[in-house]
């Protein structure tokens, strides 16, 4: 099978991906979840006309000349509201969140005032309509202040909850099943034996997953076997899965087992061996309504593969509009060669050149796909095409920004 282009690829794994189904959940359950339908306001906010301050509601009329004295008639806390009609010559004390009592038009904050008994003296007044949050001055009953694909963070489900939603529609989070292969891979914490590696890409790919709100089941570590193999797909799809994401032994050697155990099961291959690097051996396919993305061993490969292509995949399936981490300008800290037929994504750091603030993208000498040192201290990745032609540094570059 010939190498894909990056975008036939990511093409191919986003086809017939949709939103999952409609939930409603409670608002402490929906933080990072993708708002299903638009959400309107079940009332106003606020419902009256309140005070801004602390202070005294009068009428503007009769702080028009300084200094006034007026009857204090009782005061107005929020939740509270007063009854009486403020008349010619009278105030009433009013706390922040308190209803503007009829007959008033002005809160005079206290600072510009002093108590005498039952009277205030108002020692600089204020214009008609000064420190009055109108009725509806955030939004009204019935405005749409959420739209659907809206992800609901802690600022979305603030306004969600003041409009009077206990809950609010979503869409199902993601299921994915992370399964690592590979005889040498031991857990962190565990003693290497000769040959053997300590695993880190399942703790990636599950920070990632759970980074897009989506559920994690791990399927741990597999020895090289088909039968162990055969049963981790099994149990993915028992589990209902929705993504099956798999991490080393999807190549051709004699101890690759992953495309075995998945053709056994009856998948559907898309596609095998994208034109990319790192990340070449990425494997694509459906499997009943399950889909699966075979990542490769190397941990780089894996974490390139799975920004570029599982994250997309996920924001499809939780609802989201906005699907692939943009691309986005910089220049080049040094120069980089002519590329061949694969697209690059090189590990950089991000500076600014001082004199105008331009983002200065250098990528790390080494870009070998097992080294973890750089991919954790970098900020982007330049992206560079297939057959680009040599970059001086200065040049302009395209990066993905790792910061997103």
């Amino acid at each position: 099978m010939a190498l894909l282009p990056v975008a036939e690829a990511r093409k191919l794994v986003l086809a017939d991906a949709k939103p999952l189904p409609v939930e409603q959940v409670p608002l402490a359950e929906a933080c990072c979840r993708i708002l299903a339908s638009d959400l309107a306001a079940q009332r106003t906010q606020p419902p009256a006309d309140v005070s801004a301050m602390d202070g005294y509601a009068v009428r503007a009329a009769d702080v028009a000349t300084m200094p006034a004295r007026l009857h204090v008639i009782g005061e107005v806390a929020a939740g509270r509201p007063f009854e009486r009609e403020v008349q010619a010559g009278e105030a009433a004390r009013i706390f922040t969140g308190g209803v503007i009592p009829a007959g008033a038009d002005t809160v005079v904050i206290q600072e510009m005032t002093k108590r005498d008994g039952d009277a205030v003296i108002i020692e600089r007044g204020d214009s008609s309509g000064r420190n009055i949050r109108r009725k509806g001055l955030d939004f009204s009953a019935g405005e749409v202040a959420l739209a659907a694909g809206r992800r609901l963070g802690p600022r979305q489900l603030a306004l969600a909850a003041a409009m009077n939603h206990a809950g609010v529609p979503v869409h199902r989070r993601p299921r994915v099943a992370i399964l690592a292969t590979g005889d040498e891979l031991v857990p962190p914490g565990s003693a290497p034996g000769p040959g053997q590696i300590v695993h880190s890409n399942g703790f990636a790919l599950m920070a990632i997953v759970r980074a897009e709100g989506a559920e994690v089941l791990d399927l741990g570590i597999v020895p090289d076997r088909l039968d162990a193999t055969v049963a981790a797909v099994r149990r993915a799809r028992e589990e209902r899965t929705d993504v099956l994401v798999t991490t080393g032994g999807a190549s051709v050697g004699d101890y690759d087992f992953v495309r075995k155990a998945l053709a056994t099961e009856g998948m559907a291959l898309s596609f095998w061996k994208v034109a990319m690097r790192p990340g070449r051996p990425l494997m694509h396919g459906r499997l009943d309504g399950m889909q699966v993305l075979g990542l490769p061993g190397n941990p780089v490969s894996s974490f390139v593969c799975a920004i570029l292509f599982l994250v997309p995949l996920l924001r499809i399936l939780a609802g989201r509009s906005d699907i692939a981490p943009p691309i986005e300008e910089a220049v080049l800290g040094s120069a980089l060669p002519q590329n061949d037929e694969r697209a690059d994504y090189l590990r950089a750091v991000l500076t600014r050149r001082p004199e105008d603030g331009v983002r200065i993208a250098t990528a790390f000498p080494k870009q070998d796909s097992s080294m973890l040192l750089s991919l954790a201290d970098a900020d982007c990745l330049i992206v560079r095409e297939p057959f680009a032609p040599a970059a001086e540094a200065g040049s302009a570059c395209a990066i993905l920004d790792l910061g997103f």
